[in-house]
């Protein structure tokens, strides 16, 4: 039996995770956080620091900065580095062949995130050039970035800027400008002191922090890094995930602001019903600033670094009283701080913001190429209760004729909260369980954490502590802290070793009871401590080669997910895409799954918000991402239910969600019109799936998000900028959020020059205009580009795996030339064979009455082929005129109608439009379908001589017209 203090202090802490809600005081703030403190108190001009060695080392410029005050432990070494597409790389370090004093240890550096193929785009330098630049008194080292762009180093005062020489060699995004710069070098702590000496004094906080209750130990006295950045000639920045904010980020400091206003935080916590538009960090922490401005000028900034850190963004006049003199150039001020690290800063020369995604990805990775039954709907509750619960809920999606892909699973399906464990009472057959889910083309996802309960009966805690695997504190010990289990250690997942050994427990032999069809969720991976400083595992906690938490602590989660995607891949001998959902996440979690913004709340104002969370983790590299549709917390009214189903219907990750504590709420159980409107929400999302999916391909070949910003898509449409309560699918979709309660009319900007047309009715609406509609309970608003064709699958299956063979529709919205493209890409949907050319790619292309289908997919020696049996059976053209039409199939030399049809087979409204039946065309073929009109030319000898030719579909159709007028007629194509 377990002693009872333990037993109390694990009820109260699992109790206090399911009743309270979100308390600040339970969380640092900036005062409260010393290194922000201190860093927030420094003036501009504060940095004293000068390079001397100037000189070229392993292709790159190398440095010694030195301060003029003569006040640093060891000198600090700078390197700068390009490559490819505009990639200027700076990192500073410690210069750890100092040998009075030595380092005590050196910094972290994070691995694992820049891919390996980034190095071989490095640009090695030959030369530098000095110039001293427009009117300073100082020279600078300038070398070649790239076509129109340049990067410097100025000496005194330390900067370094990219200059744009298109625009008069204005500058473009810069560090230090402001003299910001401050780096705290490691040092010992000495045993004995001198009386005077205050700075190492073991009295003072340099040694220790504490938080409330908690004091963590500082064995290499502070070690924090900031500087500031500016962005010049932008009009807004953003990015900087994971923040419940609008998607331009506001000011947190100067004229304006609220004196106690607090920087962005990144610190990876575990924050549930969070507060909207506050700058508190949430889940997961990427350090990417995206700049925009006039003209679609875009720029980028990213800080490789996993320590806690705090950004400010600065309004104008912030510096009015610095005395500085600075040649005016409009931009916006950031100041970035953090605990520790080291400089790695990457800074990305756009032009436009797409090009600055691709820069990043670059440097990060693309996104993985999900299965095709992820990106459909998914079901989930805290909790499923048993394995009758589970069939109830799949046949109910049947009986109501709702599709659905994932049926989920949280903790409670374990044996006493053991992970990679059945409960035997409520779960006694889980591969049967799994078996009848997947004869309908289901899926199922299990809850796996990274804390592990301290049961000595539990054979993956005692391997763990036999070999030493886990996370140690600060007396070096295993870590012992508190989670759903009650008494837990964590897996030390920095330790490649260890990943791979967790990796292993992902194999059917090792996870008894899981199937092929089986994938993961990891949960509580920032890492969450109930009784830890702020939810989390103490800073002075113990990593794989003595690397303090504070140092890594964004990136655990990173790990996990790392560790688990790749156990999945394992356990599918390299061939099966994983699956895996995370709710922590860093810099390269795009290539190992999804994520999702966390623990959000039943209420309009979460809805509202979810859109900028999606689409600046979309900036920042992450395509596969959506918010708990309906809000995990609290029981959300019918009408927010419905209204969140339909526009997470276009979340790129699209999952329901409820705490065990809400009532229940699946789509059947609120009436049989709500019913209805969700089931034809989810529909669209199903009837979309081949755009989507091809839009997940081109996220995982270029980066893009999926889900973007208007102003991605039109970069120098200045209306555009503040709007984050619409977006864009892909490039041909624009989605309009409702977002209050009873809404009568919803007011939609719609971008660009061209029409737009509702993707339900087929109405037209002008562009470079905003419109007042009419706010239908049927649907949010959401409109196709003209100009654009969409690929779609209107026979609607109980899942996306029974829909694989169905045949195609097009949606041709004609723009103003009566032109338009777009592209399909297919593969098998689950397997990494498209890598060796195993898929299909077709762009098609309407132009002059034509459409054609063009083969994207480059040509490949490889056995790895794909081939696929679906027809193409609609063909929709919007925007062009009706009336008696043909259209002849080449090479087939086929004729088919064209006659009026309806925009969607179920759920639509409004006029029928211009289809093309049956064409029959194979999907991975070339052909043409050219339109044209029969013209029946009559003529008569009878003095009623026809002067104009009707134009008509048949002769046959008009015989008697024909022989009353004694005529004649032949056809003209």
């Amino acid at each position: 039996m377990k002693p009872l203090a333990p037993l109390l202090l694990s009820l109260l802490f699992l109790t206090s995770q399911t009743v309270l809600s979100f308390k600040r005081e339970e969380f640092r703030n900036c005062h409260q956080t010393p290194f922000c403190k201190r860093s927030r108190a420094r003036s501009p001009g504060a940095c004293t620091l000068t390079p001397h060695s100037i000189s070229i080392s392993n292709g790159d410029l190398t440095a010694t900065l030195l301060s003029k005050n003569d006040d640093q432990i060891r000198p600090l070494i700078l390197s700068l580095s390009v490559y490819q597409d505009g990639i200027l790389r700076l990192k500073i370090d410690e210069d750890y062949d100092h040998p009075d004093p030595a380092a005590p240890k050196r910094r972290f550096q994070v691995p694992d995130v820049i891919v390996p193929d980034f190095e071989s785009k490095k640009l090695w330098l030959h030369r530098l050039s000095t110039e001293t630049v427009g009117g300073e008194s100082s020279p600078s080292t300038v070398v070649y970035l790239s076509d129109g762009y340049d990067a410097v180093l100025r000496h005194d005062p330390f900067e370094i800027y990219i200059r744009d020489k298109k625009s008069g060699n204005q500058k473009l995004i810069s560090l230090n400008s402001h003299q910001l710069f401050d780096f705290e070098q490691l040092r010992v702590k000495q045993e004995k002191q001198d009386s005077d000496n205050t700075e190492d004094s073991g009295s003072d906080d340099n040694w220790e922090e504490r938080f409330r209750s908690h004091t963590d130990k500082r064995p290499y006295g502070p070690q924090s890094i900031s500087f500031d950045v500016s962005f010049y000639n932008a009009e807004f920045v953003s990015g900087i995930p994971e923040h419940a904010t609008s998607l331009a980020l506001k000011p947190t400091r100067g004229p304006g602001v609220e004196k106690d206003s607090e920087p962005y935080r990144l610190f990876n916590l575990d924050v549930f019903e969070y507060l909207n538009e506050s700058p508190f960090g949430l889940y997961g922490s990427i350090p990417l600033m995206i700049s925009h401005g006039k003209e679609g000028r875009s720029a980028g900034f990213f800080w490789l670094n996993a320590a806690e850190m705090q950004i400010d963004v600065l309004g104008d006049g912030w510096d009015a009283e610095s005395g500085i003199e600075l040649v005016k150039q409009k931009s916006i001020d950031t100041f970035w701080m953090s605990e520790a690290g080291i400089v790695d800063a990457f800074f990305f020369v756009g032009p436009g913001p797409k090009d600055v995604v691709k820069q990043y990805t670059s440097v990060t990775g693309r996104p993985s190429m999900p299965q095709l039954f992820s990106i459909a709907y998914h079901q989930c509750r805290w909790n499923y209760r048993d394995e009758e619960d589970v069939a109830n809920v799949d046949a109910k999606f049947d009986e109501h004729d709702i599709p659905y892909d994932v049926l989920w699973l949280d903790i409670e399906h374990t044996d006493g909260k053991r992970y990679f464990t059945w409960d035997p009472v409520l779960f006694p057959n889980p591969e049967e369980m799994q078996k009848k889910l997947a004869a309908k083309g289901r899926h199922m996802v299990t809850i796996v954490d990274p804390h592990i309960k301290r049961d000595d009966s539990f054979s993956l805690h005692k391997e763990a502590t036999e070999k030493g695997y886990y996370v140690k504190d600060a007396s070096e010990k295993d870590f012992d802290g508190w989670c759903w289990p009650g008494s837990s250690s964590y897996l030390d997942m920095v330790n490649p070793e260890i990943r791979s050994w967790w990796g292993d427990k992902f194999s059917y032999e090792n996870y008894v009871g899981s199937t092929p069809s089986l994938y993961i969720w990891n949960d509580m991976n920032e890492p969450s401590v109930f009784n830890g400083p702020e939810v989390t595992m103490p800073r002075d906690a113990l990593h794989h080669g003595g690397i303090e938490h504070r140092e890594l602590h964004n990136a655990y989660g990173y790990y996990f997910h790392m560790a688990t995607s790749n156990g999945l891949l394992k356990r599918g001998g390299g061939n099966d895409r994983p699956f895996v959902l995370s709710r922590a996440f860093f810099p390269g979690s795009q290539r190992y799954g999804s994520v999702w913004t966390g623990d959000n709340t039943a209420d309009w104002d979460h809805l509202r918000v979810s859109v900028p969370m999606i689409l600046t983790l979309g900036l920042t590299g992450i395509s596969f991402s959506g918010a708990d549709v309906g809000g995990f917390f609290g029981n959300p009214e019918p009408e927010l239910l419905v209204r969140w189903y339909q526009l997470g219907a276009f979340y790129p990750f699209f999952r329901a969600h409820a705490h065990q504590d809400t009532k229940r709420r699946e789509p059947w159980l609120f009436g049989e019109k709500n019913t209805r409107l969700i089931r034809e929400a989810i529909r669209v999302r199903y009837m979309l799936l081949p755009y989507f999916y091809t839009l997940f391909r081109e996220a995982n070949t270029t980066g893009l998000p999926v889900m973007r910003p208007l102003w991605m898509e039109f970069p120098s449409d200045e209306t555009t900028f503040s709007n984050d309560e619409a977006f864009m699918v892909g490039s041909s979709l624009l989605v309009q959020g409702i977002y209050t309660e009873r809404a009568k009319y919803a007011s939609v900007y719609l971008p660009g020059k061209e029409l737009w047309y509702d993707i339900r009715t087929g109405a037209t609406y002008k562009g470079g205009k905003t419109h007042k509609l009419v706010a239908s309970e049927e649907s949010v608003p959401a409109f196709q580009r003209a100009g654009t064709i969409i690929p779609r699958k209107d026979r609607l299956r109980r899942s996306s795996t029974q829909m694989v063979n169905d045949p195609y529709t097009l949606v041709i919205a004609l723009n103003s030339s009566q032109a338009a493209e777009g592209e399909l890409y297919i593969d098998d949907g689950k397997s990494y064979e498209f890598l060796q050319g195993a898929f299909i790619h077709r762009r098609f292309v309407f132009a002059n009455g034509k459409l054609t289908s063009i083969n994207l997919a480059p040509s490949s020696t490889s056995k790895s082929q794909f081939s696929s049996t679906c027809i193409i059976e609609r063909i929709i053209l919007l925007g062009y005129s009706p009336g008696p039409k043909n259209a002849l199939i080449e090479p087939a030399n086929q004729e088919v109608q064209v006659e009026l049809g309806p925009l969607m087979l179920e759920g639509g409204r409004g006029s029928s439009v211009v289809t093309i039946r049956k064409p029959a065309v194979q999907v991975s073929d070339d052909w043409t379908i050219k339109i044209f009109v029969r013209t029946i030319q009559v003529s008569s000898n009878s003095p009623r001589r026809i002067e104009k030719s009707p134009q008509l579909e048949y002769c046959s159709e008009l015989l008697d017209w024909i022989q009353f007028h004694e005529c004649s007629c032949h056809e003209n194509i």
